[in-house]
Parts: structure tokens; C-alpha cells; sequence
């Protein structure tokens, strides 16, 4: 199995089978996705690509069957109010989120397929995509909903810096094992 880095356009051609991927990783519990956001992931990606500081890590089994994929970019400034942003800022409060996130690398998905879970794949795209982020800065949010998510990117050595509700729903941002405020995160509740 090898990984492949994508700084452009050119892992567009391998859309079909990340949709794929993207099924197995994300239809399935804990995360339930209905095949629509895998549609919507797909017709994210042309514009994803043209994000500043994009870099995509895809994993092949052979020459053409992706396993796996990770997608990343620079956050902007100011911080984004859509999607799941207003969550992040919400949780850090407005100069933390500038502070820490802002001009890091933003990982924005991760997946592989589930035959392929527990090999350490998921460890070497995330290492794929985060090798050269600014200052050693990136981030990433995660849904609770996945106990597994939160303890691998734990085990990876990301920070969690903010907590769900009391009711344990909602979703949490995780620091980098470089980030250099990881160590300025509070504990998980």
C-alpha cells in the first residue's frame, strides 16, 4: 500500500472511488451519513482543491483502488462562519480561535475504508497531510459521537481543546501534537 500527495487538482481523478470511501467510512455507525453528504462531499472536493494551502493524502492498494484519504487546507482569516465553524469558535471563544486556529492546518476529512482500520492507515494519512503545516500548527473537528475518533486522535497525540455539552453531543476541536498551545488546553472532562 502506498500513499500519494495531492497539492492540486490532479486526485480529482479519483473522485468516484473517494466517494466510495467516503460511503464505507461515513454511512455506517457511529456516524449514520445518509449518501447525500457523500454526494455533497464529492462536489465540495473542485472547490476544496482551490483553498489555499490544499493537500489531499490518498491511499492505494495497488495502482488505482484507494483505501483511504485525508483532506486538508489553510484556515483563513477571519475565521469562517460556515458549516461547522461557528462550533469551533463557540468552544475556544474569538481570540483563542484567531490565536489557534487561524493560518493552521485545517484537516478536514479523514477516512478509510473499514477493511482497513486498526492497520495504521489513518495514522500515515493524517501524518501525510499535517508534515508541513505552518509552525507545526493544525486542528481538526470531530464529533463525540465517535468515542473511537476521540481516542485515536488521543493516541495520535492531538489536544482536545474544547469540550461537548454536559449532555456529551456536539463536537470538539483537537490540536495538533506540534501545535504549540496543545499544552494550554484543558484536560477532557
Amino acid at each position: 500500500m502506498g500513499i500519494r500527495v495531492f497539492t492540486g487538482t490532479d486526485f480529482l481523478a479519483h473522485t468516484s472511488t473517494l466517494h466510495s470511501v467516503y460511503l464505507d467510512a461515513f454511512c455506517a455507525p457511529p456516524w449514520n451519513e445518509d449518501t447525500e453528504r457523500a454526494v455533497e462531499f464529492v462536489g465540495r472536493l473542485p472547490g476544496n482543491a482551490r483553498r489555499p494551502g490544499f493537500i489531499a493524502a490518498l491511499a492505494f492498494a495497488g495502482q488505482e483502488e484507494v483505501t483511504g484519504f485525508a483532506t486538508a487546507w489553510t484556515t483563513l482569516s477571519p475565521f469562517p462562519t460556515d458549516r461547522c465553524y461557528p462550533q469551533a469558535a463557540a468552544g475556544l471563544g474569538p481570540d483563542r480561535t484567531a490565536d489557534r486556529l487561524c493560518g493552521a492546518r485545517e484537516i478536514d476529512e479523514l477516512a478509510v475504508r473499514p477493511t482497513a482500520r486498526g492497520s495504521g492507515l489513518a495514522a500515515e494519512l493524517l501524518e501525510a497531510v499535517c508534515q508541513d503545516a505552518p509552525g507545526g500548527r493544525s486542528w481538526l473537528l470531530t464529533s463525540v459521537r465517535s468515542p473511537r475518533a476521540m481516542a485515536f486522535y488521543r493516541g495520535q497525540g492531538w489536544a482536545q481543546a474544547t469540550h461537548p455539552s454536559p449532555e456529551g453531543s456536539g463536537t470538539v476541536v483537537f490540536l495538533g501534537p506540534c501545535h504549540p498551545a496543545r499544552f494550554l488546553t484543558a484536560p477532557p472532562l
